[in-house]
């Protein structure tokens, strides 16, 4: 089963706009899907192509990259010759899969682009670790693109729903409700992703098995697996830290604050210690980190306070899987729990992560905000998450509630709006009900976060 992926249409601009003048590297955590776009892509769109997995590749095509650099036809004669693919100037895309496992290659781009007779397609992950960049030169000649898990609307075509999300689209460009039937359907496709997720691996497994969440279960753990093989492989000292916030995320983000308070961790911990730990999930993109944004009325990015970080999961299927033992979820109460809106503090977690997913997914860096007041010995406001236009003239910050309960409080998102209302554009409550407009905050169903963009 192929699925439509979104980043299909920016490899075809790539091509288009790059014309063999730039190689095209793309990022996205393991078993995102990756290597089966770029080898799609590859066979629509190419006269031949040649895709080499330097995660199982021999020594012998290793070899070519360190002994022919200098010798193009005879490397294009031996690639050609080894794989028994014939080459045709500017109709030949080559593939660099898990280029990361052979950094070696992703240096020799540079050559290989010049040259001019061939596209080259990069796959990787980590592919900002020191030690997956030791010793060589990143080329300029090398663009990125990001992959993610399916969002919201990639499941929801994937599992024939196409329709209800032009609609989706229609309501949010009018600012209207959906019909109440097709609000209720748009909620139950969503709470569908959320328990799912987007690793196609597991969507392909829930719709070929007649939506068997457990079966998109099974192969969620697998990744899982795969996940924590990785970070054993971690050559560093902060390999054991890791390991340590991996394993207690579920943990973290089932409390209130959701924010990584690091003592809790390990005592005597300091944020400083942890940066390379933060930083390698984060480059893994098996997380997405949310930092503090202690002044949003100046802007983000200048002004994130890394002692306050969140970290979610960069997949909310796969956190269902990570927190719940296989156990908890074969009796199928959770997924009942969730689909029949009974959730618990606990399971409520999963809508502000799977937000933070899609938030992610259409471009944005994740802040959030928080002011503690010494009166109340608590904290006095607290936003889930801004997002802004990017304007380094005329900033708008955009501050957004998750709200998982049919009954809550908006008073923070008040005393915000009070605080900092000449920066703010628009403010959000996402929500499990019908799109409304109140005093000014719209409140957005969480099935149309997917189109703030």
């Amino acid at each position: 089963m192929i699925l439509k992926r979104k980043i299909y249409e920016k490899l075809l601009n790539w091509k288009a706009d790059s014309k063999g003048k730039k190689a095209l590297m793309i990022e996205g955590a393991r078993r995102i899907g990756k290597s089966t776009i770029a080898e799609e892509f590859a066979k629509n769109e190419y006269k031949s192509y040649i895709l080499i997995d330097f995660s199982k590749t021999t020594t012998k095509i290793k070899k070519y990259f360190r002994d022919y650099m200098e010798d193009l036809d005879t490397f294009f004669m031996l690639l050609s010759a080894s794989f028994g693919v014939t080459l045709y100037p500017r109709e030949t895309l080559i593939i660099f899969d898990e280029v990361q496992k052979y950094p070696r290659a992703r240096e020799c781009i540079k050559f290989l682009v010049k040259d001019g007779r061939f596209d080259y397609l990069e796959t990787g992950s980590l592919i900002s670790i020191r030690e997956n960049v030791k010793d060589i030169v990143i080329p300029s000649e090398e663009q990125s693109v990001k992959m993610y898990p399916l969002d919201f609307e990639e499941f929801c075509q994937a599992l024939n729903s196409s329709e209800i999300i032009n609609y989706i689209k229609l309501c949010y460009e009018k600012k209207k409700p959906l019909e109440n039937d097709m609000h209720k359907q748009a909620m139950m496709l969503f709470k569908q992703y959320m328990l799912v997720g987007g690793m196609p691996q597991s969507v392909i497994a829930f719709i070929e098995n007649n939506k068997n969440f457990e079966r998109a279960d099974s192969e969620k753990r697998d990744i899982l697996k795969l996940y924590r093989s990785d970070i054993m492989k971690i050559k560093s000292a902060y390999k054991a830290k890791v390991l340590t916030l991996y394993d207690q995320l579920p943990g973290l983000l089932s409390k209130h604050e959701k924010r990584v308070v690091l003592k809790n961790i390990v005592g005597g911990s300091s944020t400083e210690q942890y940066e390379k730990t933060f930083f390698w999930l984060q480059d893994s993109m098996i997380c997405n980190m949310c930092f503090n944004c202690n002044d949003p009325n100046v802007g983000l990015a200048i002004n994130e306070d890394r002692t306050y970080v969140k970290c979610y999961f960069g997949d909310t299927g796969l956190l269902v899987s990570h927190a719940f033992n296989e156990n908890e979820l074969s009796n199928g109460k959770l997924y009942n729990d969730i689909l029949n809106d009974n959730l618990s503090i606990n399971e409520g977690m999963l809508y502000e992560n799977v937000i933070s997913q899609m938030l992610t997914a259409n471009g944005y860096d994740l802040y959030f905000y928080t002011k503690y007041s010494e009166e109340k010995h608590r904290n006095d406001i607290e936003i889930d998450f801004i997002i802004s236009n990017g304007s380094k003239i005329n900033l708008k910050i955009y501050p957004i509630e998750v709200k998982s309960s049919k009954n809550y409080s908006t008073t923070s998102l008040t005393k915000f709006n009070d605080k900092f209302k000449e920066r703010i554009g628009e403010s959000y409550v996402v929500h499990t009900k019908n799109f409304s407009v109140d005093n000014g905050v719209i409140y957005l169903p969480s099935y149309m976060v997917f189109c703030l963009k």
